[in-house]
């Protein structure tokens, strides 16, 4: 089968991780099909050329099954990082098994899965251990399956360096949770390659690749160098220090109190009693063929940094297939 040929079943392609992935296999002439609760929220992907949005709910098994049969690869981005217990089991869980029904309902083998950097069954967050939960319902269920764990992504769009640059233009000093837990970012256009990849090889199928950056940042690093690319305060950024556990688990569920998406969550914060970085002996982008971009070249060129030199970094990376 060619690659213009195959026909790709995408699930959260609606999303900031998805309409990147989508963006990708549009360009190598794939054919996709994205489900979506509401079409209006596809408004971003729906001029594709070579994708089609359509309505559905994917927690509906025979919806499900009867949308696999006409596809040969199926990629999985639906995620949750905020909500109580049930909820995660929900999306993390619930769904993977439906999925893996469906899989064997429908007979497409072929599964891309999206969890994420720091799954475990042992995990200190219900985020991390739904994770673990919904990879081990998946890969039980004898499909030809790649997982792939990324790190905190960041990108033009995204809800974390942005959310913190932010943060700085309203107020002179952010104390922070989980200020020296380690962060090992990864660009949303190289999580994008790596799906592509693994779409293209067949041979990536029952391993698992861990999505990291080439750069190691603490939370507070992160977030000091947020503001100091958006050119807060002159390019020096605000002060940034770290709170006790205790202050922030307060500071974490006022946030949670507040409208819309929390900055963080209690959650995050058990999430955050570990290091988010790259195991010693895992498969990662390289494996992939992916020359990872680092945040300090590709950041500052969307929270607001003029400085030419990270701006043709950025540009030669994106010029990469």
């Amino acid at each position: 089968m060619t690659l213009s040929s195959k026909r790709i079943l995408v699930l959260g392609g609606t999303g900031f991780v998805g309409r990147h992935v989508c963006e990708k296999l549009n360009r190598m002439g794939c054919s996709i099909t994205v489900i979506t609760r509401r079409a209006s929220q596809a408004s971003a992907i729906q001029s594709l050329p070579h994708v089609r949005v359509i309505e559905g709910d994917v927690y509906q098994p025979e919806f499900l099954t009867a949308q696999m049969a006409k596809h040969d690869v199926l990629i999985n981005l639906i995620a949750i990082l905020h909500g109580s217990e049930a909820a995660f089991d929900k999306a993390h869980v619930q769904l993977p098994q439906i999925i893996a029904n469906a899989c064997q309902a429908s007979g497409l083998r072929r599964l891309i899965h999206i969890s994420a950097l720091g799954a475990s069954l042992q995990g200190p967050s219900h985020y991390q251990r739904s994770k673990a939960r919904g990879e081990e319902v998946l890969k039980q269920a004898g499909l030809a399956l790649t997982v792939l764990q990324p790190s905190v992504i960041f990108g033009v769009e995204d809800k974390f360096l942005n959310l913190f640059a932010k943060l700085q233009q309203l107020t002179p000093v952010v104390p922070l949770a989980g200020a020296n837990t380690r962060f090992q970012a990864v660009w949303v256009e190289d999580v994008a390659s790596a799906v592509a990849h693994c779409v293209m090889h067949a041979d990536t199928a029952g391993k698992t690749y861990e999505l990291c950056g080439p750069e190691v940042f603490t939370l507070q690093q992160l977030v000091q160098k947020s503001g100091q690319w958006a050119g807060i305060q002159n390019g020096q950024g605000r002060w940034v220090f770290g709170i006790p556990r205790a202050l922030a688990r307060v500071q974490a569920f006022l946030m949670e109190l507040a409208p819309g998406q929390p900055l963080m969550s209690r959650d995050n914060l058990d999430s955050m009693k570990v290091d988010n970085v790259a195991s010693a002996q895992a498969l990662g982008l390289q494996d992939l063929g992916i020359h990872g971009a680092a945040v300090s070249s590709i950041a500052p060129t969307y929270l607001g940094q003029r400085d030419p030199c990270t701006k043709l970094n950025a540009l030669r990376a994106k010029g990469r297939p």
